[in-house]
């Protein structure tokens, strides 16, 4: 297990390097940093800009493999990310982002896994009734609606209720806002402003994977396996969770550990309705102001995401599945 492991980790390490390096060069090929302060007032001088940029280590007149040994050699060295064009610690940002994007994401990812792979093996055992064409009709809708559409149209209910009643029981701009004095006051104001996007990270989460499950499950369902199992006299249900759930929840596994992974870049939607400063609003903020080591970190944040989901796909495969062995 623990070669299998290693083994994996070093090739996923190695497609990382390549990933961010190239990452690293098409943005400093690509991107302008000059021009975050071409619009400043009073106009900057440009040998002020100049120095700025080689300071930061963003300066077009180095080539730019000096560049990239610079940036690689303080990261290796100093764990340092560099630093944005207007003088901004990528280190900084990246360590109060990451984790405002794991309180958002993580309650809303495993709640969507948990109801989408439920109501997804539930309407597979109830294929083509009321409660199946419902469940069907619902999911995709909540698919079909973008993801800024739902965020939005869920902030105006909230203010309407808290217009109706005339008590603020939603809050949903940023992560917290006015604490009371009463004991547990903060974790209270922490929730209420969780409450909303972690409902539309979970409806948005459960509507796709629903979809996925019930159709894995309605394959399981139809193999022989179950079939001859019922026949031997075990019951409907045992069959179903023993044989058909297990099986159906291989391929899942997989799909679910890489999206879990990716949401921690892949909701910036929400992040922008909601105010959450999170890595998905950094990464658009990032492209927005030219920011060459803003990117590259946010690349490589994600890529570690993706190798960790990669990671625990394996693991989880080879607890489902008896016949995969890591040896």
């Amino acid at each position: 297990m623990i070669r299998y492991l290693v083994r994996r980790l070093a090739n996923y390490a190695v497609l990382l390097f390549v990933a961010v390096s190239l990452t690293f060069v098409l943005a400093s090929v690509r991107l302008d940093p000059y021009s975050v302060y071409s619009l400043r007032t009073p106009p900057v001088p440009a040998e002020t800009i100049e120095g700025l940029m080689r300071e930061y280590g963003l300066s077009h007149d180095v080539p730019l493999w000096q560049r990239y040994l610079t940036w690689l050699g303080d990261i290796l060295f100093r764990w340092d990310w560099g630093t944005s064009p207007l003088g901004v610690s990528v280190n900084d940002e990246i360590a109060v982002r990451m984790w405002v994007s794991l309180r958002l994401v993580l309650l809303g990812s495993l709640l969507g896994i948990v109801v989408g792979v439920a109501v997804g093996a539930w309407t597979a055992t109830r294929q083509y009734t009321v409660s199946d064409r419902v469940v069907t009709f619902l999911a995709l809708l909540v698919i079909s609606v973008p993801v800024f559409v739902l965020a939005t149209v869920s902030t105006i209910v909230a203010i309407r209720i808290n217009n109706a009643t005339g008590v603020d029981i939603f809050e949903f701009t940023g992560e917290t806002g006015s604490v009371g004095a009463y004991p547990g006051a903060a974790l209270v104001d922490r929730l209420q402003h969780l409450f909303l996007p972690t409902v539309v990270l979970t409806l948005t989460g459960a509507a796709s994977l629903s979809r996925i499950q019930r159709n894995l499950m309605l394959d399981a369902l139809g193999s022989d396996y179950v079939r001859t199992a019922r026949a031997k006299g075990l019951r409907r249900g045992r069959a179903i969770r023993r044989h058909a759930l297990r099986t159906a929840l291989v391929p899942t596994g997989t799909y679910v550990a890489f999206t879990v992974a990716t949401l921690f870049v892949g909701s910036a939607y929400t992040e922008r309705v909601f105010n959450f400063r999170g890595m998905g609003m950094y990464a658009v903020d990032a492209i927005g102001s030219q920011d060459v080591h803003g990117i590259v970190a946010v690349t490589a944040f994600s890529g570690v995401c993706v190798l960790t989901g990669a990671l625990l796909s394996d693991l989880l495969v080879a607890l489902l599945d008896p016949r995969v062995r890591l040896g």
